[in-house]
């Protein structure tokens, strides 16, 4: 599934619209608003776009979602490295799997990013900008990771059965122009 051109702007438009518009659909976790729609967004848009374009999409939903207050600045963190190692996971696992064997395994791999990349990257990056010591709101580190797995695998296995859909249907081939 490689995009060409112009439609990896139109695609990364629209799957930064869709999060946008489905960004009141989170939930709180201590200092954070845990939002599955990112994380089946990053499968979208790691699978078809890649890591760079995932990475981007992340920025872009995250900054906007801070602005409309549906989501804290752990957005970065919590939405940035999913879609990087979907992207990465996808584009290793083609060479060597059935398109939706790929398919299924970089969608299960965005918990990886999402939860020890950017979980830990919030724990001791963000936590002087916290205003709060978040040893004080989270008991441990764990706590952090519950929250952000439960998003995240909700999320990663929604994005895993669209795309498997969309492939088994045809419509990726269809889209992106290939034969």
């Amino acid at each position: 599934m490689k995009v060409k051109g112009r439609r990896k702007l139109a695609f990364a438009s629209v799957y930064s619209a869709l999060a946008i518009v489905i960004s009141p659909l989170y939930f709180p976790w201590g200092l954070t608003k845990a939002f599955p729609g990112q994380h089946f967004i990053n499968v979208l848009s790691g699978i078809t776009l890649g890591p760079h374009w995932a990475a981007f999409i992340a920025l872009i939903v995250g900054t906007i979602r801070i602005m409309l207050g549906t989501g804290s600045f752990f957005a970065y963190p919590g939405g940035i490295p999913g879609g990087i190692v979907v992207g990465l996971a996808y584009i290793i696992l083609k060479k060597f799997l059935s398109q939706e064997k790929a398919i299924i395994i970089s969608a299960l791999m965005e918990p990886v990013g999402t939860v020890l990349v950017g979980g830990t990257i919030s724990w001791f990056i963000l936590d002087p900008f916290t205003g709060k010591s978040m040893q004080v709101v989270f008991t441990s580190i764990l706590a952090l990771y519950y929250g952000w797995l439960i998003s995240s695998i909700s999320g990663c296995v929604l994005g895993a059965v669209i795309v498997l859909a969309l492939n088994r249907m045809g419509v990726l081939r269809l889209v992106f122009g290939e034969k």
